[in-house]
């Protein structure tokens, strides 16, 4: 049977993450080292595990509030403002969601009619410009460079923007590239931000991620840009809980009630045990001076010295990367093109790591490599590589 005239074309004309792809490939091969997916090599730390067990053994089960558990919102509350220095109020701007997955998605559809556009900053995660479509909007990539560490620039931001330009999302920390935008970049796309009265998406998830002395600055804490932000973060980066789906969504309660509403109807609320976690995390994170997440970051800031070392001594051009947890070196001095580069790796030398065109056009000429991994298999990989460079080259 066809069932192409019962298919929503242009779902069906999405293509599938490039992400997932390597990753997949990499899964069948035996010895493979992956570089491919963002997830933390920790485990979940134990107070965090227990609370959830000790919550089951004493029989919740139940559905919580659509908007989450109270106490979660919270935390949440005192999290973002202690740390970032952002006001939200857990009654009526916090809605917790499964993953900040789920957060993108409802704002987008929150947001967006058929129609607008979307400004996705490129090279950056495969989700956004399929959420736009998905939402009914049109996404449109607004370049930016490595000269310029990947930063947005206003000018070019600017350049983007249409009749038709509703709505900025902002991934920074970045992934793919690891970028950041400091508090002086984020003052100087601000006047754009303004003259357009732009919704600003601002994915978070990196924030406690930042390395070198530097610290994450939220572009709902620059002044006057708050009414226009949207802000969405979780928990699967910083506190190693992937696997538990816990993000949220914070913003105008006008914003975040149309929101819920998607939420409400089609999810719920999110999994019980999963948002205990995540309060626990937060909880004993602020009374501990989150010595989990430090832990953590300081682990991946010497495996990220480590990558960007390792591929600047192979002769590869490597901007140092300040936030999340990748590496996003230029292998154009190969020849190759980012898909050949990668398939010809993961064949030849048994490591998978992401071609950069996955997260848009911008990314043509480099490579994604997460060091969110053992070092000891991130040494091998390394020098896997160096060969397959030195063969190239």
């Amino acid at each position: 049977m066809n069932y192409d005239r019962y298919i929503n074309p242009a779902i069906a004309a999405v293509p599938p993450s490039g992400i997932r792809r390597f990753f997949d490939m990499a899964s069948t091969m035996k010895d493979a080292i992956s570089l491919g997916v963002g997830e933390p090599d920790f485990k979940t730390p134990y107070h965090i595990r227990n609370a959830a067990i000790n919550s089951i053994v004493d029989g919740e089960t139940q559905y919580t509030a659509n908007r989450g558990l109270p106490e979660l919102r919270r935390e949440i509350s005192l999290y973002l403002n202690g740390r970032f220095g952002i006001q939200y109020r857990p009654e009526d701007q916090i809605l917790v969601t499964i993953g900040a997955s789920e957060a993108i998605d409802i704002a987008l559809r929150t947001l967006l009619s058929p129609g607008d556009e979307a400004l996705v900053p490129e090279p950056s995660y495969v989700s956004y410009a399929p959420g736009v479509i998905f939402a009914g909007g049109t996404p449109v990539g607004v370049p930016t460079r490595e000269e310029h560490s990947f930063r947005l620039q206003p000018e070019d931001l600017e350049a983007c923007i249409t009749p038709r330009t509703k709505l900025l999302i902002l991934p920074y920390p970045n992934n793919p590239t690891g970028g950041i935008m400091e508090k002086e970049d984020l003052e100087a796309i601000a006047p754009v931000i303004r003259k357009h009265q732009l919704i600003v998406l601002s994915d978070e998830i990196y924030a406690e991620l930042v390395y070198d002395g530097r610290r994450h600055v939220s572009v709902a804490s620059i002044q006057d840009l708050y009414p226009l932000v949207v802000t969405i973060n979780g928990f699967s980066k910083a506190f190693a809980m992937t696997g538990w789906r816990v993000g949220y969504v914070c913003g105008a309660p006008e914003l975040v009630s149309v929101m819920n509403k998607i939420h409400q109807y089609s999810i719920m609320c999110a999994p019980r045990q999963g948002q205990i976690a995540a309060y626990e995390a937060l909880k004993t994170g602020r009374e501990n001076n989150y010595e989990d997440v430090e832990r953590m970051r300081e682990s991946y800031d010497q495996r990220r010295r480590l990558m960007v070392s390792a591929f600047r001594g192979m002769g590869l051009s490597c901007f140092e990367p300040y936030g999340a947890f990748y590496v996003f070196p230029s292998i154009a001095k190969t020849g190759l093109t980012s898909e050949e580069f990668c398939s010809r790796l993961l064949k030849e030398k048994n490591v998978a790591a992401v071609p950069g065109n996955a997260f848009g056009s911008c990314g043509e000429g480099f490579i994604r490599c997460c060091y969110a991994t053992a070092v000891d298999k991130l040494n091998i990989a390394l020098d896997r590589i160096a060969g397959f460079v030195a063969e190239n080259t």
